[in-house]
């Protein structure tokens, strides 16, 4: 089939009867699916479900134990990512494939000499980068050092990347899961500038809101089998979550209680700026017993900064922290660990986990050094292994056990495990930075409800987030933190989310009224 024959809604892909097994455990099963030009299908599942293994399949990372996968009419050959590229299929992963070091054009044109030989040269190829830029609103400098740029600048390289490739067949893996509004917004812009233009896209995304607004056509998968397909257009959100988890599906909410002793008081502390990353200004803040303290603000407004002073990352270039009443001698990430403070940190593969780490290892990582999991200045493996199984068995990470690596499980199950390493000790501060980030509808109500549980059993919970329904329904007490200054407390129901967006904006710190 010709590509330049296509009309809109000839079908440009079809992925027949797709099984793939690793050892025991059933990734797909059966699964046949097609795309059409010029449609957006959203894949849908819990973490776990299948639907990057079946998209690695697709772009040629992984190869199928049977089925097939055919492109524009042609059968792809499996395991061969040049020839998805070179068949117009592209793919934008989750965590982002670029190199800090190099410049947005280095990286655009990295391992693409067929497209641009040394006789068109680098010209060639930052003209052809303008030209997509300005078509699709991807605005990028290409002389800029990727390390150096925002999450949003970085998804549109990634896309850039793609387009220049001439993909037809875009792939999307959680694209907005580490995007604020604004960006969500300029991302959906561009794609439907390049829907209309015949592009096609198959969009795997936990939020639905963003699934309804984006999507002709969902596709739900369920241990690793089609359960079922719909038009957007016939159902709802609700619709939806119930089809991904196989039940009705409703987020909890926390009944407001009176708060308990302050347990960590931040006072007037300041913090330098690195780099591009916001600091702290004058910044007070109490964390008391049984409650949440919700943290909103749009992403690199001092949010980094906070939690890597509770976390005994970041000590204060003026102020003090206290913990019950006193002020530690040399704050520091033991001292943190020390007084009972656990972290859900914002990114689980950077921070959060060590990639060839199997699961025992990442569920002591930040533990490793005290009873029950040392003894006598050695490692007890056993008493390891337990806690790692019996946390795989109350948070539901699916896995192939305690000894595999924690890079082959989903971003969910992974974020599971990080729940259960932080939970289960009963911890008396829990700092949660983005805790539901790239999770499916099921696994937010989990750990949800874990939090409120972990706040009703007498912990000080900060709740750091970008989505403002979650602070509304879960937070005690709402802060908004821009330029790293930080509102005044608002009781839960106090304010719109539209009010809270103007202090988001700075509109609301007049002088004397940020937290003193």
């Amino acid at each position: 089939m010709s590509q330049a024959n296509l009309r809109a809604g000839d079908t440009v892909l079809r992925l027949d009867n797709i099984t793939k097994r690793f050892g025991a455990l059933v990734a797909n099963s059966g699964v046949t699916l097609d795309l059409k030009r010029g449609e957006v299908v959203a894949l849908l599942g819990e973490n776990g479900a299948g639907k990057t293994t079946l998209m690695n399949i697709l772009f040629g990372h992984y190869q199928a134990d049977e089925g097939r996968v055919e492109v524009f009419g042609q059968t792809l050959p499996p395991g061969n990512p040049r020839a998805a590229l070179a068949a117009g299929v592209g793919m934008v992963h989750q965590h982002f494939t670029l190199a800090d070091n190099l410049s947005v054009l280095d990286n655009i044109t990295l391992g693409t000499e067929s497209l641009w030989s040394r006789g068109k040269g680098r010209a060639v190829a930052r003209a052809r980068i303008a030209a997509l830029s300005s078509e699709f609103g991807l605005a990028v400098d290409p002389d800029a050092r990727v390390g150096s740029l925002s999450v949003g600048e970085r998804q549109r390289i990634e896309i850039l990347k793609a387009l220049c490739r001439e993909a037809r067949i875009l792939i999307l893996d959680e694209p907005t899961a580490v995007l604020t509004p604004q960006e969500t917004d300029a991302l959906f812009d561009t794609l439907r500038k390049a829907i209309a233009l015949g592009l096609s896209i198959i969009f795997i995304s936990h939020k639905l809101h963003e699934v309804m607004a984006i999507a002709d056509r969902c596709v739900v998968l369920r241990h690793g089998k089609v359960v079922g397909q719909v038009d957007t257009h016939a159902t709802d959100r609700a619709a939806l979550a119930a089809l991904m988890v196989g039940s009705a599906v409703a987020l909890p909410k926390a009944e407001t209680r009176p708060a308990g002793p302050v347990l960590m008081r931040i006072s007037k502390v300041s913090t330098r700026a690195k780099g591009t990353a916001t600091g702290l200004s004058d910044l007070s803040l109490d964390l008391c017993a049984g409650q949440i303290v919700g943290l909103a603000g749009v992403s690199g407004n001092g949010q980094a900064a906070l939690a890597d002073l509770i976390s005994g990352l970041l000590r204060p270039d003026q102020g003090r922290i206290e913990i019950d009443g006193a002020e530690p001698a040399a704050w520091s990430p033991r001292q943190a660990v020390n007084h009972q403070i656990a972290r859900i940190p914002e990114d689980r593969h950077k921070t959060g986990t060590i990639s060839d780490f199997n699961l025992t290892e990442n569920a002591v990582l930040e533990a490793y050094s005290r009873p029950p999991f040392s003894r006598h200045g050695w490692m007890n493996w056993p008493a390891a292994q337990a806690f790692a199984k019996d946390v795989i068995a109350k948070y539901d990470v699916r896995c192939q056990g305690v000894l595999q690596r924690i890079r082959l499980l989903s971003g969910g199950n992974m974020q599971k495990l990080i729940l259960g390493r932080v939970l289960e000790p009963g911890p008396k501060i829990i700092l949660a930075n983005q805790p539901v980030r790239g999770l499916d509808v099921g696994a937010i109500a989990y750990v949800q409800s874990r939090l409120i549980a972990a706040r009703d059993a007498g912990a000080a919970v900060l709740l750091i987030s970008e989505d403002l329904d979650e602070i509304q329904s879960l937070s005690d007490v709402i802060h908004v933190i821009s330029e790293g200054r930080l509102s005044p407390g608002f009781a839960r129901g106090s304010k719109t989310a539209a009010e809270l967006g103007l202090w988001m904006a700075g509109q609301g710190f007049r002088a004397g009224d940020h937290a003193a």
